[in-house]
């Protein structure tokens, strides 16, 4: 995808929040009801533990009405809600609705599947919607995973948990937080990576990491070319929180050092589209992130979709 057009409105973050069920399980617990064990699933993921017992649309009221609130804005301001999710509350309608109705919005209101690339494809749509005229935009990335999970499938039962991480993105009259980006999708590999409806999560882990590790680091290539920036220039990196050994071959290929990239997996899980957002807070929160760094969000997902984006954080403003 091409750089961010001059002249174009610009947008900023300028609120955030999180939220996570009160549940935790340990990889302790795991145990008890599988064969495995902590130390197993610490080499082979990089998790500790993982929140899980989560609803869509509440987690989502949650992290968006802290965004809002710490953006200080009233919801009469917000234009849309876009929600990335793989886990409506129902088919129909789309759960955004019913988070917009919970925090009080009326304006738009969609919901985008794009698996744990969900949140940067949210991302890009809402830049998209400021650059025609819309002034605030809520993103939120949720998943509650555990109500897609065979509890006793080792495979992937260690992986994923619920969550949920939320930004308010404003219009400004002069910067853009936003210089480039990426969304790619990969519809021969879905096979590898999907849950029928009413079914739980089926995964192939072994080509999983192989494509997302391909599929990562092409994308992410593709935004720092798009920004005109290498990897040298990256201040930090936010990457999807599927695997630790994903994310260390994918900085490795990259040439970025894990000490640049944000990682919450082992107290989180896989939280799917809520994963890079709760990444991002958060190193925000943990003053990693500063004003005029260069930031690399990149994640991929089923679908395979892959989707990155390069930020001036702050906007250069």
């Amino acid at each position: 995808m091409p750089a961010v057009p001059a002249g174009v409105t610009g947008a900023v973050i300028t609120g955030w929040g999180t939220s996570l069920p009160e549940k935790v399980l340990t990889n302790a617990d795991l145990a008890t009801t599988m064969d495995t064990s902590d130390e197993w699933i610490r080499e082979r993921t990089g998790i500790h533990e993982r929140h899980v017992g989560g609803v869509t649309s509440q987690l989502s009221i949650e992290s968006g009405a802290k965004a809002m609130a710490m953006a200080g804005i009233d919801p009469s301001e917000i234009d849309a809600i876009i929600l990335a999710t793989t886990t409506p509350d129902r088919a129909v309608p789309g759960t955004s609705s019913t988070v917009a109705l919970g925090l009080g919005l009326s304006c738009g209101a969609f919901d985008v599947n794009a698996a744990c690339s969900g949140f940067v494809y949210g991302l890009s749509v809402a830049h998209g919607l400021i650059a025609m005229g819309s002034k605030k935009i809520l993103l939120i990335g949720t998943d509650c995973l555990s109500k897609i999970t065979d509890w006793t499938d080792r495979n992937t039962a260690i992986l994923f948990a619920d969550g949920s991480g939320a930004v308010v993105i404003e219009a400004v009259e002069n910067g853009n937080q936003l210089l480039a980006w990426d969304i790619d999708a990969d519809g021969a590999a879905e096979k590898f990576l999907y849950a029928e409806v009413g079914g739980f999560v089926k995964m192939e882990g072994k080509e999983v990491f192989r494509r997302a590790v391909r599929i990562m680091v092409d994308s992410a290539q593709k935004s720092m070319t798009a920004a005109g920036i290498t990897a040298e220039d990256l201040a930090f990196v936010v990457p999807h929180q599927a695997n630790i050994r994903i994310i260390e071959a994918a900085c490795s290929r990259l040439g970025v050092p894990m000490e640049k990239a944000a990682t919450v997996l082992h107290r989180t899980g896989n939280t799917s589209s809520a994963s890079i957002p709760l990444a991002l807070i958060d190193s925000l929160e943990q003053g990693k992130i500063k004003d005029g760094d260069l930031i690399l969000l990149v994640g991929f997902g089923a679908g395979m979709t892959a989707a990155s984006a390069v930020l001036r954080w702050g906007g250069g403003l």
